[in-house]
């Protein structure tokens, strides 16, 4: 049995209603198996947790961790050309090789920045599962379905081959979900397929939802529904466990349809503000129910994986949205990115907060810094002040893959190469 002893750090647990105190933390092979004010045992490793605050790791509720190679390549842009003129060219470039080292990319860049699992829809999905094994991350992964053309159910055979194949791999770090794409990416017949296939074989769901006007229009246009609406008329939410991402243009009907549904909602406020597609009803939904979480998109949009940015333009949106600096405060913005981001990966029982017997899936901040002194509320420090650079160690499943900034598990002289070679054959013309 491998032992890890955290002595002396501040400790966030995010259970509800439990204050921060200063404690240690026992690691036992890949689960917490102690959290106290004080442990005298012997143990493999001691980490020196003063100065320190241990929490769960930050969990990236929507990704497309391979598109990290895009970074900055496509930006000030109105969403269309975006998409259009830069990212589906580039996107249709990339090999599974370029997926690979894309992935790797991002998960080096979500390791140094404190978030210990995420979901992540994208193609090649073989390729991103081999890097999270490598990496040592935990993920959910979907291979997204576009219905748009005909191709002979290749998309679909290998969506169920990744289920199939790479279900609990990583030593029971990646699951899996089915990715209809969006609404008006998926008409109603392949859609009624995947719903009915989902509920029978008891797979998540993750889909886009809402995130632009223009998706408002077509499905309106189409159907003369909302997305909300066609979604749940085809019957999305009977039974079924969904992963929304994005929900930004939802009425107070779409709201209230989402009631009571298995799953949630990501919210990407960073993707959302930066391409210029609107605020979502993050406090309506959580009014009513819904279960909000919190993800990047990807670094294509959004530009950072670092989910410290993400905790701050989630609370400061809501706040301007409302004129009300009381709504979504500290501690609950750092649920939304610790648990609740856990619900709808569907793991919560195993990580998303410290406690004993869960999954080891932590991080320690580093507080010895101008702006993160002095300490009056932990909450509001870590959720205003903190970035993604102030964490000093990353632990997942029990294993430290980063340790005083240094990652362990990858060579980042190898991704850093790789990565720019591939960006530049991508991009070039474009």
């Amino acid at each position: 049995m491998k032992r890890i002893l955290i002595k002396g750090c501040s400790i966030l647990t995010m259970c509800i209603k439990e204050q921060p105190f200063i404690g240690d933390i026992l690691i036992e092979d890949e689960r917490i198996a102690k959290i106290t004010p004080s442990i005298e045992e012997a143990a493999d490793r001691v980490l020196n947790g003063g100065g320190m605050v241990a929490m769960p790791g930050l969990i990236n509720a929507h990704n497309h961790a391979s598109m990290s190679l895009l970074r900055a390549f496509s930006d000030d842009l109105r969403l269309m050309d975006w998409l259009d003129k830069k990212m589906l060219p580039a996107e249709a470039r990339m090999t599974k090789e370029d997926i690979y080292f894309g992935t790797m990319l991002g998960t080096a860049e979500m390791i140094a920045s404190g978030t210990t699992a995420f979901a992540d829809m994208y193609v090649h999905m073989d390729a991103v599962a081999q890097a999270v094994v490598d990496s040592g991350m935990r993920a959910s992964l979907t291979r997204g379905l576009v219905f748009l053309e005909d191709d002979g159910g290749r998309r679909m055979t290998e969506a169920l081959d990744l289920i199939d194949n790479w279900t609990g791999a990583g030593d029971g770090r990646i699951t899996t979900m089915l990715g209809p794409h969006a609404p008006y990416t998926c008409p109603p017949q392949p859609l009624a397929e995947v719903i009915d296939l989902a509920r029978k074989r008891r797979i998540p769901v993750h889909i886009h939802l809402a995130e632009t006007r223009e998706e408002i229009e077509k499905i309106r246009m189409k159907y003369n529904q909302t997305p909300t609406e066609y979604l749940h008329e085809a019957g999305l939410f009977q039974d079924n466990h969904v992963l929304l991402a994005h929900a930004v243009h939802l009425t107070g009907t779409d709201v209230k349809l989402l009631r009571g549904m298995k799953g949630g909602v990501s919210h990407n406020p960073v993707s959302n503000l930066k391409l210029g597609c609107g605020i979502a009803p993050v406090t309506d939904m959580i009014a009513n129910g819904v279960t909000v979480g919190m993800g990047t998109d990807g670094a294509g949009s959004a530009t950072t994986l670092d989910m410290f940015a993400e905790i701050k333009a989630a609370t400061w949106m809501q706040k301007l949205e409302h004129g009300n600096p009381t709504v979504l405060p500290a501690e609950q913005v750092l649920r939304m990115a610790t648990i609740e981001s856990a619900k709808l990966l569907g793991i919560e029982k195993e990580v998303g907060t410290l406690e004993e017997g869960k999954r080891a899936d932590l991080i320690l901040l580093d507080l010895n810094k101008p702006h993160l002194q002095p300490v009056h509320n932990l909450h509001a420090l870590v959720a205003y002040s903190a970035t993604g650079a102030d964490v000093d160690t990353t632990i997942v499943n029990g294993q430290i893959l980063m340790h005083r900034r240094q990652l362990l598990t990858m060579s980042w002289e190898e991704i850093r190469r790789e990565s720019a070679e591939r960006a530049a054959r991508l991009v070039e013309g474009l």
